[in-house]
């Protein structure tokens, strides 16, 4: 372990963060808010404190795949404790374990909340929830990369160790350079659905939060009706954008090079089948609910975009619609975003080469003599890949059954647990019952929000660093 290289990147992140607190401070100044002084006041603290940590210069500064998962895991736990003390410093949420599962729901663009009404709380800590779901969307460590050289090449560990999915590689040969492109695309998606939504009738306030959430495809809405409370333009717009945001980064340069048939790859192509399939299913299913059949697909598609995407955000209160349609939606939580993207869930990529070497299985059985390899766009995936991701899922629903054995404590019904650890494993937000669109996580108590909060951090960060953080091996020199 590199330890004074990695005391030295948390010096920087807590710098980075102390900046990123300009952002709802500038907001209370414009709107006159006292509250703002919390951020300056904080964002001083954490700068300062970062200063002077990265002061004391590391003598190596390579970095290895242990130290990557250790310092992404801290990373995460300390961006989202000092993220948390503006809420319980305010007031607005005088419990640390809220605050700190509110803060954490933020980063992880988890969206499940605490807070049963938010419009009385200060526009600066408003702004401040929507932003964070902007600033985990992509990752810090990967904004870190993007304005700062680390350790030369081998802050691929950082890269890979926060990005989704089952694989990263990098775009050019510069993991930094990488880095810069990937938040330039994100910058500009996220700009242009900020104008689309100013040009409905949103206010400036209101089309930046969205546009924030939407990029990170967290969930938090500045309104207590939610995104329901919006005009039908701005909804089809956040669709849009929700879906776009879900699709794999490198798609998105490969387009700007015209390497089309790249772009679109196997798991993009999935991607919108599943979607368009879905869509279609519970548009016919809800049908009876809504006023006419472009009412019913209107909002099915918002609903399949937001929880595929692992948005969460909400038009309509999906808890009360037909069995048919909500068990599409869980299943959609469990499947979620392409690999690469600022969505959550198991991804597309995962399954399409579960299924590929789930077949190889059968054709092996059938015919013992045979060599089989797993295949995707022409490309061979690597042994090591697929047991990568067997080890993957046979830990996430180890670590979901041991959440739900924890929430049933609790006593509340198995669907309200069952779809409360989907949600916040799956970094979706809300979830069936009292998790519902118009329920909370206020009603758990402390033991299960902490095990839900170590759920979002897991499912965003994939698992594996969370769970190595607490592992000895980790440790040993």
């Amino acid at each position: 372990m590199n330890y004074r290289m990695t005391v030295h990147v948390l010096g920087i992140l807590m710098i980075v963060e102390g900046a990123l607190l300009c952002v709802p401070a500038l907001t209370a100044a414009v709107y006159r808010e006292p509250s703002g002084m919390i951020f300056v006041a904080l964002a001083a603290a954490l700068v300062l404190a970062g200063f002077v940590i990265t002061r004391f210069k590391p003598q190596k500064r390579t970095l290895f795949a242990r130290d990557g998962f250790v310092i992404v895991s801290l990373s995460w736990i300390l961006m989202s404790v000092f993220g948390a003390l503006p809420f319980v410093i305010s007031g607005c949420i005088p419990s640390f374990i809220d605050a700190l599962f509110e803060s954490v729901s933020g980063f992880t663009t988890t969206g499940a909340s605490i807070l049963s009404e938010v419009e009385s709380l200060p526009k600066c800590m408003l702004m401040w929830r929507s932003f964070t779901h902007w600033i985990g969307g992509m990752g810090v460590l990967v904004f870190i990369m993007a304005i700062l050289p680390l350790s030369g090449g081998t802050n691929m560990y950082l890269m890979k160790a926060e990005s989704p999915g089952p694989s990263v590689s990098k775009l050019v040969p510069r993991v930094r350079t990488t880095a810069l492109l990937l938040y330039v695309i994100y910058f500009v998606m996220t700009l242009a659905e900020f104008l689309l939504l100013l040009a409905g009738e949103m206010d400036a306030f209101e089309a930046f939060t969205i546009a924030c959430a939407t990029a990170g495809t967290g969930g938090f809405a500045v309104t207590n009706a939610g995104i329901g409370g919006y005009s039908a333009y701005s909804q089809i717009v956040i669709t849009v954008f929700m879906i776009l945001f879900a699709v794999n980064f490198t798609s998105y340069f490969l387009i700007l090079h015209k390497k089309f048939k790249e772009a679109f790859s196997t798991e993009i192509r999935a991607y919108l089948i599943i979607v368009a399939l879905t869509i279609t299913t519970v548009s016919v299913d809800i049908r009876h609910l809504f006023g006419s059949a472009g009412e019913a697909v209107r909002h099915a598609a918002f609903t399949v975009g937001s929880l595929m995407s692992s948005t969460g955000f909400a038009t309509e209160d999906f808890n009360l619609w037909p069995t048919l349609s909500k068990t599409i939606l869980v299943l959609l939580m469990f499947v979620g975003a392409c690999a690469g993207s600022t969505g959550g869930g198991i991804k597309v990529q995962r399954f399409l080469i579960l299924g590929k070497s789930m077949r190889n299985e059968f054709r092996v059985m059938l015919h013992p003599k045979q060599v089989r390899k797993v295949k995707l766009d022409g490309h061979q995936i690597e042994p090591e890949v697929v047991r990568n991701i067997n080890a993957y899922i046979f830990l996430y629903f180890l670590i979901y059954v041991v959440s739900m054995l924890v929430l049933s404590l609790d006593g509340f019904d198995l669907t309200t647990n069952f779809t409360g650890v989907v949600a916040t494993l799956n970094n979706i937000g809300p979830g069936l019952n009292a998790v519902g669109p118009t329920g909370n996580y206020a009603l758990f108590s402390p033991l299960s929000k902490s095990v839900l909060i170590f759920d979002m951090l897991a499912g965003r960060l994939e698992l594996y660093p969370m769970i190595l953080l607490f592992s000895p091996l980790t440790w040993k020199k």
